[in-house]
């Protein structure tokens, strides 16, 4: 989740450019991360299965001749935070194909592990994760949201979270008491083990935009261990900085994330170098998001009217194979108000190398993460009520974060920018997990028409056969091999489908 793939969407790993992996069958990722640095994550994409876990973290360090902007930490922790709930990803997807929407989670995980008994309604026997520290030392802690559908606010009691990277970009470095992570985000915190230890203290991860008294039974609680610590930690869990019942102020804390405009990050050249409020914008698609509704009998979900079917053959692999009629691109540019929702594999059809803007509009209920896959994005701006072409007067144009994935509030809107620079085919999606299920996603085809190999790689020698070209594909002869390619290093998975089976 984040990596771009730089000309690559074959490694993807989604439907439309993938096929699913047979069970019992591996497939190796191939791919370059050159051009990036930071904070990511892994996980299945098909069938509801990341419900039922199959996800981890990916870090991609700087390289030795480009300076972090911030004292090397001592050490370095990773929080994987989610909802979970006990039924398994088969069940949950009957749930939503026999048209209901989910109910509350039955918890919340901090690395697969459930609460600690900071009250009586906590079961015993929970095991809980504990963090081992050392006094006066900075650990940097990286955070991602693997869950389904849940906001969460996480915090360390007594503890300063000093933000200073998000998805492969180092930010201006603030302090936050608490920090709201939405589903598929991932930050980078530096925090110092400044307290007097005489007790542990609580990590907490609880659900946000929800009615909290009710959902505080489902709250995540870890526990920091100084190495001198005197006691268990003990007393009320800390509780967030912002009430969710003044929207203003959490969207605040979100307009206070900025580019670091002065640190490099994966090249030597400082992040503000690249001046992307000077372009012309040449397009501008806005994306609507409306409550689920009732298509041809089932519950589905839908951007601009459009619930997106997969077609049974990957679009890549079908342009190569000039197999016709698999997809339409005829998605609309602009929500169409006039004609009834419809299913479809519909798709934008963009130019290569235009600069684009992409406005989120979120009329549904519940807060949305949108998420582009290929790309890092510049969020310019965020608000409440319907976007207007006279907002672009209020974006920021000098120190706006770039990432790969964003929140939209329910009622508000989120404007980003973006240089379609990156060759293939690429997936656009809302990442709560019940939503994009339901067909809340679609797809942008950005192809060099001057195409002579270098600003796309060619089908991979391993590429698997599904659908129309299913006829294409052998039997597996199972290996495992590390790659260089041109010299840089190329990351390599492989999945033994057991998450990844198209048949689960």
């Amino acid at each position: 989740n984040g990596i771009e793939m730089r000309r690559n969407s074959w490694q993807d790993g989604v439907l439309g450019t993938n096929c699913p992996i047979p069970p019992q069958w591996n497939f190796t990722y191939s791919f370059q991360v050159k051009d990036q640095i930071g904070s990511f994550f892994y996980f299945p994409s098909l069938n509801f299965q990341k419900a039922s876990g199959g996800f981890g973290p990916i870090v991609i360090d700087n390289q030795d001749r480009i300076p972090l902007p911030f004292a090397t930490p001592d050490g370095e922790i990773t929080f994987m935070i989610g909802d979970w709930y006990t039924q398994n990803h088969t069940v949950l997807r009957s749930i939503l194909d026999s048209g209901k929407e989910l109910e509350m989670p039955d918890g919340v995980l901090i690395n697969g592990k459930g609460p600690y008994k900071y009250n009586s309604s906590v079961p015993d026997g929970i095991r809980y994760e504990t963090v081992n520290v050392d006094p006066g030392k900075t650990y940097r802690i990286r955070v991602h949201n693997v869950g389904i559908s849940t906001s969460l606010n996480i915090r360390i009691q007594s503890h300063k979270l000093l933000l200073v990277e998000t998805e492969g970009r180092y930010t201006s470095q603030t302090n936050f008491t608490d920090f709201d992570i939405h589903v598929g985000q991932s930050y980078s915190f530096l925090v110092t083990m400044d307290q007097n230890a005489s007790s542990d203290y609580y990590i907490v991860a609880s659900a946000r935009f929800v009615d909290e008294t009710v959902w505080q039974r489902v709250t995540g609680v870890g526990i920091l261990r100084y190495s001198n610590s005197k006691g268990p930690a003990s007393g009320p869990l800390p509780v967030p900085s912002t009430d969710v019942s003044h929207p203003w102020t959490v969207m605040n804390q979100q307009r206070a994330i900025k580019q670091n405009t002065s640190s490099s990050g994966a090249r030597p050249n400082p992040q503000g170098s690249y001046h992307y409020g000077q372009i012309n914008i040449t397009g501008t698609y806005i994306l609507r998001t409306m409550p689920p509704t009732i298509i041809n009998g089932s519950l589905r979900a839908t951007l601009n009217g459009v619930s997106f079917l997969n077609p049974s053959t990957p679009m890549r692999l079908a342009d190569k194979h000039r197999v016709k009629g698999v997809y339409k691109m005829d998605f609309p540019s602009r929500p169409v108000d006039r004609r009834p929702p419809r299913l479809g594999s519909s798709i934008i059809n963009a130019t290569y190398r235009s600069f684009v803007q992409i406005i989120f509009q979120n009329n549904d209920t519940k807060v949305q993460s949108f998420h582009i896959d290929g790309y890092s994005f510049y969020v310019v701006a965020m608000d409440f009520g319907n976007w207007t072409e006279d907002r672009k007067g209020s974006y920021n144009n000098w120190d706006a974060i770039s990432r790969s994935t964003i929140e939209v509030y329910p009622g508000a809107w989120t404007a980003v920018l973006m240089s379609l620079d990156n060759a293939g085919v690429w997936n656009i999606r809302v990442e709560n997990l019940d939503r994009w299920y339901l067909g809340q996603e679609t797809y942008i085809r950005i192809i060099n028409p001057e195409e002579n190999g270098k600003t796309e790689m060619g089908q991979p020698k391993n590429v698997l056969y599904c659908g129309a070209l299913k006829s294409l594909q052998k039997q597996q002869v199972h290996s495992s091999a590390s790659s260089m390619l041109n010299g840089n290093l190329i990351l390599i998975f492989s999945f033994m489908v057991v998450l990844l089976a198209s048949l689960c």
